[in-house]
């Protein structure tokens, strides 16, 4: 999906929700935990519920890679059908991979190619190993990294915000500064946490255009207008996902709808947003 066709998606459905498939057995309902498809049946009644409420997806491939050969067929059935659906949205493969250079080939072929078993529009993409490890997952038109800068976790303090004593700018700035070089608006995109929201601003000042996804709106606390506030751009540029307090709203039958309602409810904050930003 290329950058304008995420922008016109946002604008028709009023909304820049990113909807989280971390589809863990033991939250499921019941009656889905005991059949052999059933991660993909929930999957499927949570995209049903919310596709229009939501213009993305992000799989955390963890999930799935923890139940073995049958999680990814489990994936496998979800992306099908997410490429078959007559109403398109954003599908993100949230890996966190970052390798050498030929290591990182086989990662963008497996869950970006069109000829993969996956077809994902952007992967998440650690920046530790520097250029060579993300220019790979560039090689893919209408293909986007999204490469980790300002993560919402504790440990985000460890190395994320240490400050170079020269330059008196932090890691993460360092990062974003340094990876417009690998790639431009049209591909690149990065991780910022919601509950670091304070710091959009900085990360705005170093990619005023580039879209943003945003984790951490939800159960970790994050703000979804303190994120508007500081990290919209004239475009949008924001995905904000949202992963347990939509998906499992409810772990009984009524799973699907109680998603939707949730969905529904960002997503007409989102649209007050976009409204009060003028892009609608």
């Amino acid at each position: 999906m290329t950058r304008n066709e995420l922008i016109s998606l946002i604008r028709e459905r009023r909304s820049f929700l990113c909807v989280g498939l971390d589809t863990d057995p033991n939250k499921m309902p019941k009656h889905l935990a005991e059949q052999s498809d059933g991660v993909f049946m929930f999957n499927k009644g949570i995209i049903d519920a919310t596709i229009d409420y939501a213009v993305a997806y992000k799989p955390n491939l963890a999930f799935y890679e923890s139940m073995g050969i049958e999680g990814l067929r489990q994936l496998k059935l979800t992306t099908d059908y997410l490429h078959t659906m007559e109403k398109k949205a954003f599908l993100i493969a949230d890996a966190k991979r970052g390798d050498i250079g030929n290591t990182s080939q086989q990662y963008a072929k497996a869950f970006l190619s069109a000829e993969g078993d996956f077809d994902f529009d952007a992967m998440t993409i650690a920046p530790y190993m520097g250029e060579d490890s993300v220019v790979p997952f560039t090689a893919y038109k209408g293909k986007w990294v999204i490469l980790l800068a300002l993560t919402s976790n504790k440990g985000a303090f460890d190395f994320q915000l240490m400050e170079d004593k020269a330059s008196g700018r932090r890691l993460f700035e360092q990062v974003l500064e340094r990876s417009k070089a690998w790639g431009d608006k049209e591909n690149m995109m990065y991780v910022v946490g919601a509950t670091k929201s304070e710091m959009l601003e900085d990360v705005r000042r170093a990619v005023p255009d580039a879209f943003l996804l945003v984790p951490g709106v939800g159960a970790q606390g994050g703000s979804l207008e303190e994120v508007a506030r500081h990290g919209m751009n004239r475009e949008c540029g924001l995905l904000v996902n949202s992963s347990r307090g939509i998906i499992y709203a409810s772990q009984g039958e009524d799973f699907a709808p109680r998603a939707g309602e949730e969905a529904r409810k960002l997503q007409q904050q989102m649209e007050m947003l976009l409204k009060e930003h003028s892009i609608l």
